[in-house]
């Protein structure tokens, strides 16, 4: 396949991009009041756009069956159609009658409005991927951590269902597709680079060794691209794992190449500029990015002093659990690395420490579901597993990161468990971790977001996922599970620092100028972290300019939310009613949280 024939494929199925409000099937359940039938309208063609999200949210069955054989069409052609999807949908919610609509209903249709118009803005910007509904924003199409190079094998190994022939047949037409949705990468990273965007040369370095593996391994019958239906398919009569091999090697190689023949190009050229500043229209997209991430309007030398202020209290609150275990000399950060340091604090650097690592995460999981019922009046039944993330996904990313299962349950919620080098996990770190990813954090939290209208399982805002992630990690220490546990809480007091330093090293990076290395000297600095932990986190704010202030922002006003309701109710106020309302409330912009939580105030009696 070679772009030529991407480009006439496109012009033939271009033609329905304006359909796609129009054709999308409402399903009966959505279809009592014009809103309703409005937004599961745009769920499904949004969807149409995003077929991935079908299959990880588990509705692309029944008349919806062809999503779980398509991909994503990421070429210049592929956006310019989400855009046009956005503008049509934007005029039907303006449309749209709001009178007599119930709380829950006006909250979607706002929700959805300011996620679409996000989303447009982002792609009016020159270059760059603008997610609808997503936080994985980047000016750079394919970097260390983005990229059809990692969507692809986790989506095939990790939610891609194959339990009968038609389901294989979907796995080996997601294998047809992948070529395309390659080449629609190479094209606009190419035509970014000619208007001057380069990434930096460290991150360029990071893919391109990434990119290289993945096409040594791709053809192997247990590479990231056939060893998941070959994993799958042995109940299945059928010469599966062979016509698997044949695509791969006629035509996802060959994209592969072309796509690192273009990384290539883009490194001769470039510099460890670490941030936007330098770059063609960099700050127009970093004031863009950060009002996508904190659905904020806070300009980025107020984010950098937040930050610093946070910083000054949070170390003094680990500085005296420090002390406790005897450490009391030397700055903050080099004592937390001498306890993490500290025999029976790490694991063993093998595949029995990295057993003995997932074991110690379910571990807390388990530990911190019988006191659910403190914090919540209503609970979901947070299906959870713990998995390794794919090797080749490894070098770019974080410790771990989370999510709830499909709708139907048929999939689980997952933390995915970064065990390249199983130093980075330790006692200290691992206990927020998991809270944070999982349970009460994104995969508890995206349960109760599923019980919603479709269109907001499918629509996220980073400052709440991130800012309820963070938020589950407080609940977890006042709901006791680190009173016989000083490291544990040192760990989480870390990782709040660890985000509050996400403020100041983010602006710094591309608002303040600052090089990669003054960037990892005060994240190591604020969090004691080990140096590999801390260069893969520095070169993820690199790479999604604005995300990583999502996180502390979004926490630290969901915290002010509970305030204002203690003060405005007194006796009133009840934990587990706060929370209730947060969490149901769903996945919001900042400014409708506190449309929620004023509207939950008035409605607890007065007594």
């Amino acid at each position: 396949m070679n772009p030529s024939d991407l480009s006439r494929r496109e012009a033939l199925t271009a033609v329905a991009a304006t359909a796609a409000l129009a054709a999308a099937p409402v399903r009966a359940a959505a279809a009592r009041t014009p809103a309703a039938a409005l937004l599961d309208r745009l769920a499904w063609g949004l969807l149409e756009l995003q077929p991935g999200e079908a299959t990880r949210l588990g509705v692309d069955t029944g008349v919806h069956s062809a999503l779980r054989g398509k991909l994503d069409d990421r070429s210049p052609a592929g956006v310019a159609r989400s855009r046009t999807f956005l503008s049509d949908a934007l005029t039907a919610l303006k449309r749209v009658s709001r009178a007599g609509l119930d709380p829950s209903t006006l909250t979607s249709l706002a929700v959805t409005e300011s996620a679409f118009r996000n989303a447009l803005e982002g792609m009016e910007l020159p270059y760059g991927v603008a997610t609808i509904g997503s936080w994985r924003n980047t000016p750079y199409g394919v970097i260390q951590n983005v990229g059809a190079w990692l969507d692809v094998p986790q989506l095939l190994d990790g939610d891609q269902p194959v339990r009968t022939a038609a389901d294989a047949e979907a796995y080996l037409a997601r294998l047809s597709a992948t070529p395309a949705q390659l080449d629609g990468e190479t094209m606009r990273i190419g035509s970014a680079r000619q208007q001057g965007l380069v990434p930096p040369a460290f991150l360029l370095d990071k893919t391109i060794v990434g990119v290289t593996q993945t096409i040594a391994e791709a053809a192997q019958r247990d590479g990231p691209f056939i060893g998941p239906l070959a994993r799958k398919v042995t109940a299945i009569p059928g010469d599966w794992t062979d016509r698997a091999v044949r695509v791969v090697r006629s035509a996802i190689i060959p994209a592969f190449e072309r796509q690192l023949a273009e990384l290539r190009a883009e490194r001769a050229v470039a510099t460890d500029a670490a941030g936007l500043g330098t770059r063609p229209h960099g700050p127009e997209w970093y004031a863009w990015g950060l009002r996508a991430s904190t659905t904020t309007n806070r300009n980025p030398a107020e984010i950098h002093a937040i930050g610093r202020a946070q910083l000054i209290d949070l170390q003094a609150r680990m500085d005296t659990i420090l002390k406790g275990f005897g450490l009391a000399e030397g700055s903050v950060a080099a004592r937390a690395t001498a306890l993490q340091e500290r025999p029976g604090i790490g694991f063993p650097n093998d595949d029995e420490g990295r057993r003995q690592i997932v074991a110690y995460m379910q571990g807390k999981i388990d530990a911190i579901r019988p006191r659910l019922p403190q914090a919540f009046r209503r609970l979901v039944k947070g299906n959870l597993e713990i998995r390794r993330m794919p090797l080749a996904q490894e070098p770019g990313a974080p410790a771990a990161y989370g999510g709830p299962g499909s709708l139907d349950g048929s999939n689980p919620g997952r933390i995915w468990v970064n065990l390249a080098d199983p130093k980075i996990h330790n006692k200290v770190t691992i206990p927020d971790l998991v809270f944070h990813e999982g349970i009460p954090g994104h995969v508890w939290q995206g349960d109760y977001a599923q019980q919603l209208p479709l269109i907001r399982s499918i629509l996220a805002f980073n400052a709440y996922s991130e800012g309820w992630a963070l938020y589950a990690e407080q609940l977890a220490d006042e709901l006791g599970m680190y009173d016989d546990d000083p490291a544990g809480r040192l760990g989480y007091l870390m990782g709040l620092s660890w985000r509050a330093v996400r403020l100041v090293v983010d602006t710094g990076i591309h608002a303040m100028g600052w090089s990669r290395e003054r960037a990892l000297d005060e994240f190591i600095a604020a969090t004691g972290l080990p140096r590999s932990n801390a260069a893969s986190e520095v070169d993820r704010y690199c790479a999604w300019p604005g995300q990583a202030c999502g996180y502390k922002l979004g926490q630290t006003e969901v915290v002010a939310q509970r305030d204002r309701a203690k003060k405005a109710m007194g006796a009133r106020f009840d934990l587990r009613d706060f929370d209730q309302a947060v969490v149901e409330g769903g996945n919001v912009p900042l400014n409708v949280l506190a449309d929620n939580v004023t509207r939950y105030i008035g409605t607890v009696p007065k007594g």
